[in-house]
């Protein structure tokens, strides 16, 4: 598979970016825990250059082998917290609304937020918006893993 473009957005795009990602950091949610996010939506949506950047980023933050490799099954697997647990599920449902899927119900948002304060649930809709965003945009012009933006 080849890349279809030698850089996908404007400089003046990825500046807003930039922004949108200190807004998402500002916001009070563990980076590890946003790397997680970021790679369970990319898997979902089979982006292999977001899963390569994730955890590339959550084993430099200090995340361990054992959690990535696992998050994808995080459901069956005793690695996570109820605080992570509750953010995945969110993300999960904010990522597969295709078809007629449910989407994020009050039970899921409920559970988050019972984690989460209005700020930390605001950076994690973000970073999963954001995330949902790359894997679109990879997909359509055939990034390639391991190569930066």
């Amino acid at each position: 598979m080849e890349a279809r473009l030698n850089s996908p957005a404007d400089p003046d795009v990825m500046t807003a970016i930039q922004h949108l990602y200190k807004a998402i950091h500002a916001g009070g949610v563990d980076g590890r825990l946003l790397s997680l996010i970021h790679l369970r939506t990319s898997q979902i949506n089979a982006c292999s250059p977001c899963v390569f950047a994730s955890t590339e980023a959550a084993t430099k933050a200090g995340e361990t082998a054992e959690r990535l490799h696992n998050v994808v099954a995080w459901r069956e697997t005793p690695f996570y917290t109820e605080q992570e647990r509750a953010a995945l599920a969110l993300t999960e449902a904010a990522t597969r609304i295709q078809d007629g899927a449910p989407g994020v119900t009050d039970e899921i948002w409920d559970a988050a937020a019972d984690h989460f304060n209005e700020r930390q649930l605001g950076a994690i809709a973000l970073e999963i918006a954001l995330t949902n965003f790359f894997n679109r945009l990879n997909r359509t012009v055939r990034e390639q893993a391991g190569k930066t933006w």
